[in-house]
């Protein structure tokens, strides 16, 4: 076991280095794929394009099953969906793996400015939020422009009062905008509380500019804090600040919450099983869980539905031309709250784990992909251009080695696990996720194609090749040949 894990962080630490190697000697060429196997992808791209199972997934998840906070009583009748789901449409070994978390669930939340302009806020309490006293909890708001302006404060500047970040989060195609505004929402409150703060408000980390709150967080706050935390509307974000210029401004939060150490979660897997090589296995995930204000299309009903129609497609091939390898669906639980589903699933599967091929998530909402990153070894680099290559018809483009494969791969990846990501045009992405407003219309459904199109040839070129993605250094030079 030991040397195992050896191997599989060295090959990590190789698919790092391999960006450097790009930058120094130029990409090297991609890896030739035969022509018979190419050609099956491609008819499953092309049965991908013409058919809406992703989005009839998406469309039976939401409306049987609606919002599926993690660890309640309605994630645990999406899992039970899911696994019937799984086995009416074909899929092999299909279980539910449960495990347990920390619940965290709003019951209500109120916020309301007092005084001469009294009038009612839209806001919603982040998860790890305690209850505030019955009553409420009254405080005069302090403003912050940032994270690090908060990080500069005093206590003198803090204590009693409620700290408010009004900080805004930048649009990104690639969702790097949200990636920086997030934090925030994490650490607002153990800062605010180590300053003396009542309680703390940020403005919503979402990119839309509605008037609602943008969910998110951990059913447990860092650093042990244990302080009232929620997220307004940026439109009350706004008003805020234009009340506290003229002068001071005192507000009331009301937020009630349930909370346990042992609620049930599961993760949901099925198989396409390998015809030559059952026990090596490519996976491809998305999680089932959502937030509880919308009905979690986008977040990631999307991604159940596309990679469950992409291994279908491939599940449906004849016996002879099914892929060598088995291609693994994992539906994660519990993915909102703190990625609880991969760890559980990274420590059940512990000693399997460097029969994990390769893996990729999908969980960044409907729009098209248009970019494959990887993170191979060195020697594999011509594999993930191949790829690319087979991806272009799609729009696809190559991106670099650095991929993180998603957030529930990430225990695996640190494992030395490949990873891919097939990167969604996400712009508008954080205009819904979290919100109300992640619901089935919300989803294109020829775009929702594409990224089936993508998965399933990913999917079945990644499993039929044999393909190694941790090589440390190419097999030969014919392996590189155009």
């Amino acid at each position: 076991m030991r040397r195992a894990a050896a191997a599989l962080a060295i090959a990590a630490l190789a698919g790092v280095g391999a960006g450097v190697a790009w930058a120094q000697q130029g990409p090297p060429p991609p890896t030739p794929i035969p022509v018979e196997t190419l050609a099956v992808a491609e008819r499953l791209r092309d049965q991908a394009l013409e058919q809406d199972e992703a989005y009839e997934i998406v469309e039976d998840l939401t409306t049987r099953v609606g919002p599926r906070l993690a660890g309640s009583e309605a994630e645990q009748r999406a899992i039970a969906w899911a696994v019937a789901m799984l086995r009416e449409r074909g899929f092999e070994n299909v279980r539910a793996e449960p495990f347990t978390i920390p619940f965290w669930m709003r019951l209500y939340d109120r916020g309301q400015v007092l005084g001469p302009n009294a009038q009612p806020l839209v806001m919603t309490a982040l998860a790890g939020s305690p209850s505030t006293p019955e009553g409420g909890l009254e405080g005069e708001l302090v403003r912050f422009e940032s994270l690090a302006a908060l990080e500069a404060a005093t206590a003198e500047d803090i204590a009693g009062r409620i700290v408010f970040i009004d900080e805004p989060t930048i649009a990104t195609m690639d969702g790097s905008g949200y990636g920086m505004a997030v934090r925030r929402r994490g650490l607002c409150a153990p800062l605010a509380q180590a300053r003396g703060a009542s309680a703390c408000v940020i403005r919503s980390v979402g990119t839309h500019n509605h008037r609602f709150a943008h969910q998110g967080g951990r059913p447990r706050q860092a650093d042990g804090a244990n302080l009232p935390a929620a997220a307004v509307s940026p439109s009350d974000a706004d008003q805020l600040t234009r009340l506290m210029a003229l002068g001071p401004v005192r507000i009331r939060l009301e937020i009630n919450v349930a909370m346990s150490e042992d609620a049930p979660s599961a993760n949901v897997v099925g198989e396409i099983i390998g015809r030559e090589r059952p026990d090596e296995i490519v996976l491809i995930g998305a999680h089932l869980d959502s937030w509880d204000q919308g009905t979690g299309a986008l977040d990631d009903g999307a991604g159940v539905g596309v990679v469950t129609a992409a291994a279908e497609l491939i599940g449906r091939l004849p016996r002879r031309d099914r892929p060598a390898r088995t291609i693994r669906v994992v539906l994660f639980g519990a993915e909102e709250t703190g990625i609880w589903g991969a760890r559980a699933y990274a420590a059940a599967h512990a000693a399997g784990l460097a029969n994990h091929i390769i893996a990729a998530e999908s969980d960044f909402g409907a729009r098209r992909i248009w970019r494959i990153q990887t993170r191979f070894g060195e020697g594999a680099i011509s594999h993930g251009r191949a790829l690319q290559a087979a991806l272009q018809s799609l729009g696809i483009t190559q991106g670099s080695n650095t991929a993180n494969g998603g957030p529930d791969l990430a225990p695996l990846r640190e494992a030395g696990v490949p990873v891919v990501d097939l990167t969604q045009n996400g712009i508008d992405y954080f205009n819904y996720h979290h919100t109300p407003d992640d619901t089935l219309d919300r989803i294109d459904p020829m775009e929702l194609r594409q990224n089936v199109a993508a998965y399933a040839m990913f999917a079945y070129l990644a499993a039929e090749t044999g393909w190694d993605f941790r090589a440390l250094r190419a097999a030969s030079s014919t392996a590189e040949a155009p």
